[in-house]
């Protein structure tokens, strides 16, 4: 090796088989090996006879490169050691800080080092080369960095493939960068929905900063589903990996010594393994006839949607019938207005996975046409609307009732459990209120849609009081049937809710 070098190598998480070989032998030809102790452990096996360690303790990276430029004047190859990848909160940009004159440390240690003097345009020019200027008494040192395997791409193999589209790293660590610029790159990374790793997350003096990391992704419409992975002591024998959601994540189970590793609104969790899909199958599901392209529009709508609510961190069983909602009105008042029965969705959903939910009886053929029939053909369940019955018509003329009134007692003689969906008439729901109260029909359950200005406030309240009954109302007077249409596909299509993924069968 040349003399007055110094080389700055990435060791990678500590483990051999991740370490380069461009990596050991630097560590191979070292006369010096200067770092943090812990990871001395590392590269022993392969230090030459001779070659001495440097430590010079935790917290004192500016001595450490003092001491490491002092050794290489002498003629000493030195190498400088990072775990991790070197360039990444690592000693290279120390280095290159130190030799171009951005700190005044050199001239501080010692009262026989002068201190650098800003560089010249000339001399900034020669940091892209492998030889850079130090001012006297250094001479010139030549300063080489080898890369290596940083904590969040071990951490990400561990976990499957999660890293697969844009990204970026943030250090919690306010040490040396103020927290206010620290959350400004946050919400800048939750905005711009970015994979995002995370460095430094937690000590014992720092407890508060990655509640605060996760209230701000929440707040900036980041699903509380987002997959979110933690690696403890990554390639180490200590290592442990685990997977959990934005929402459930417990900043009390994390510490130092860990990498986490945030999805964006694309990656999900299958087989146990966390991916984000780089977008190699958009191509061809848009080109091939079967309704891809709407899905993918409806994927790009509800990140949108996801973006602008005000208050994205709902329950799933929520959040996935109001996605829905504001994607078929485009209006986000159905923040306030859609109201519901506890796990409502999750339960109906779950009677249509059981078999025990097969019919859907709607007041229009309007509902009706609007319920997605890939959906109805993949769960085998059925849609009936007696709007154009002639025996509703006769009904209704014989009893002096309307026809959607006429159409509901029809349907209790012949499916009185199914899922009754109404987007229209208040009529309807008044009639199965009283159905029900009086024994005639027990409905799977309600979808109260109906729209207008006459008795449709007053309908809606009057459902409310089947406490029994699964119930997604929307309240006041907005509704109508392609609303009611589009809440039933929620239902149908809950099982696509945990990974975001909707249209599955546009």
């Amino acid at each position: 090796m040349d003399s007055k070098k110094i080389i700055i190598a990435g060791l990678g998480p500590g483990a051999p088989e991740d370490m380069t070989p461009a990596v050991l032998n630097a560590v191979r030809e070292a006369d010096v090996v200067v770092g943090y102790k812990y990871y001395f452990r590392f590269v022993k096996p392969y230090l030459k006879e001779g070659c001495v360690c440097v430590d010079t303790g935790m917290k004192r990276e500016r001595e450490r490169a003092e001491h490491a430029l002092r050794l290489a004047m002498e003629g000493k190859t030195v190498v400088v050691i990072s775990s991790g990848d070197a360039g990444i909160y690592g000693m290279a940009p120390l280095l290159y800080e130190m030799i171009h004159g951005r700190t005044t440390a050199l001239a501080s240690s010692s009262s026989s080092v002068s201190a650098v003097s800003s560089p010249s345009p000339s001399a900034a020019l020669a940091s892209f080369s492998s030889s850079v200027s130090v001012p006297s008494p250094f001479g010139e040192v030549s300063v080489e960095v080898l890369p290596g395997i940083s904590a969040f791409q071990k951490a990400a193999s561990l976990l499957g493939a999660p890293i697969g589209h844009d990204l970026c790293i943030i250090s919690l660590s306010d040490l040396m960068t103020p927290w206010s610029l620290i959350e400004k790159r946050i919400r800048a990374a939750a905005i711009g929905d970015f994979v995002t790793a995370i460095y430094n997350p937690k000590s014992q003096g720092r407890y508060w900063q990655l509640y605060r990391l996760r209230e701000i992704f929440l707040l900036e419409g980041r699903s509380p589903e987002t997959p979110v992975g933690i690696v403890r002591q990554a390639g180490r024998p200590e290592q442990e990996v685990h997977l959990t959601t934005l929402g459930t994540l417990d900043p009390e189970q994390v510490d130092m010594f860990c990498v986490l590793i945030i999805g964006n609104s694309q990656s999900y969790v299958a087989s146990g393994r966390f991916i984000t899909p780089r977008g190699y199958y958009r191509d061809e599901e848009q080109s091939d006839g079967r309704g891809k392209i709407g899905q993918n529009i409806m994927h790009e709508s509800f990140r949108t949607i996801l973006s602008e609510m005000q208050h994205p961190e709902v329950p799933r069983w929520r959040l996935w019938p109001l996605l829905h909602a504001i994607h078929t009105t485009v209006d986000f008042d159905m923040e306030r207005c859609l109201w519901m029965d506890d796990r409502a969705t999750e339960i109906l959903y779950a009677m249509v996975a059981a078999g025990t939910l097969r019919h859907i009886v709607t007041d229009v053929t309007m509902a009706a046409s609007g319920i997605r029939k890939g959906a109805l053909d993949r769960l085998g369940v059925e849609v009936h609307c007696y709007i154009n019955d002639p025996r509703s018509r006769q009904m209704a003329d014989e009893r002096g009732i309307t026809r959607s009134q006429a159409c509901m007692q029809l349907a209790a003689e012949e499916y009185p459990e199914a899922l009754y969906v109404v987007g229209n008439a208040p009529t309807a729901l008044f009639e199965i209120c009283d159905l029900v109260r009086k024994g005639k029909m027990r409905p799977a359950g309600i979808i109260a849609a109906p729209v207008g200005f006459v008795h449709v406030c007053e309908s809606k309240h009057a459902v409310k009081t089947l406490t029994q009954i699964p119930k997604i109302i929307v309240e006041g007077r907005k509704g109508g049937s392609n609303l009611a249409a589009t809440l039933c596909n929620a239902i149908l299509t809950f099982d696509d809710a945990e990974q975001l993924q909707p249209g599955r069968d546009v």
